[in-house]
């Protein structure tokens, strides 16, 4: 397991821990780079809009690795939730959470006005 937490300014050394651990729990090549791609995004998205910070914990559980990236803020606008359509045209939000449904398996995510919690996963070869 990896947990550590992050904010802003350590989102590049986050990217290369998690690639590294990422590495060492069997992700390669393709599905390496996707899954460091969604963890950027949903930290990005936790950094700019869920307070500047959160946690971040990798974990291996069968054939699959796992990450959950939650954080502090005040959750997703009402209505938001479950709606994984592609952002129209040049939407400068959404992106994140629907780039991450389409590279990893099982995303949940968790909000409230507690904080959001986003939880996916990735094959390991």
């Amino acid at each position: 397991m990896y947990c550590t937490s992050f904010a802003r300014g350590r989102i590049t050394f986050l990217r290369r821990a998690v690639a590294e651990h990422a590495g060492r729990a069997g992700l390669s090549g393709r599905g390496l780079e996707d899954f460091v791609l969604a963890v950027n995004e949903i930290v990005t998205n936790a950094v700019v809009h869920g307070g500047g910070h959160g946690r971040l914990r990798l974990w291996t559980r069968g054939e699959r690795l796992w990450c959950e990236i939650s954080d502090e803020g005040p959750g997703l606008p009402a209505g938001w939730m479950g709606d994984m359509r592609p952002p129209a045209g040049f939407d400068s939000c959404g992106r994140g959470l629907w780039l991450t449904s389409m590279l990893c398996e099982h995303i949940t995510i968790v909000s409230g006005p507690a904080g959001t919690s986003v939880t996916f996963a990735a094959m390991r070869a």
